[in-house]
């Protein structure tokens, strides 16, 4: 994380120090709704940070549990775009989140709760796009790229109404206990994120 946080801070201490074209861009895609502002910093390479976020409701389930889910993603990225052949580029940076997945459901006179983390706050991001925030005039700007967030890590637990027996309950806390590593298990390959944007930028 902290070498993450460097890396943001490099990027912005060489945007600002050599900037020779500045652009701001709005965008959409499987990260949600987002903004970015960039620096050229060399004739092929802009620095580029921009925020975004997504509400959407998501269900899933087990093979013994159904879910009510809803994906809350909020986002801060630091990427450098390399443009060596015209508008197409290559991009690298991180993503920087505060992402969580909440999930409910109803199971044998209770409830079970449970929150779905990254492995990772700061997620190492590669991918190639075509146009540039940087670049003058209006523009439409794409990234296709994939975000490695880690192994999602669940925590589960569960709710007992007073009209459960004791029995009854610790029944469903070990029912939930068990429930974890399936739902676990069922996320996993959760742990690379598709990104795919789409978007406008005006250059100065």
């Amino acid at each position: 994380m902290k070498l993450a946080k460097l890396a943001v801070a490099a990027i912005a201490l060489a945007a600002a120090g050599s900037a020779h074209a500045f652009g701001i861009g709005v965008r959409a895609g499987t990260t949600g709704l987002g903004a970015d502002v960039a620096f050229r910093v060399a004739p092929t390479l802009s620095a580029r940070l921009g925020y975004s976020k997504l509400d959407w409701n998501l269900d899933t389930s087990t093979d013994a549990v159904e879910y009510d889910g809803k994906l809350k993603l909020s986002g801060v990225n630091a990427f450098l775009d390399f443009s060596p052949l015209g508008p197409f580029r290559l991009t690298g940076g991180f993503i920087f989140g505060d992402n969580q997945y909440d999930v409910t459901a109803s199971r044998s006179g209770g409830t079970l709760h449970g929150t779905v983390e990254p492995g990772r706050s700061a997620a190492p991001y590669l991918g190639i796009g075509y146009g540039n925030v940087s670049g003058l005039g209006v523009n439409f700007y794409t990234d296709v790229g994939i975000a490695f967030h880690g192994s999602p890590k669940v925590s589960l637990r569960a709710t007992c109404p007073g009209s459960l027996s004791p029995a009854q309950c610790t029944s469903l806390q070990n029912e939930a206990a068990a429930e974890r590593v399936r739902l676990e298990d069922k996320l996993k390959k959760y742990k690379y994120y598709p990104v795919v944007n789409i978007g406008l930028t005006i250059g100065f």
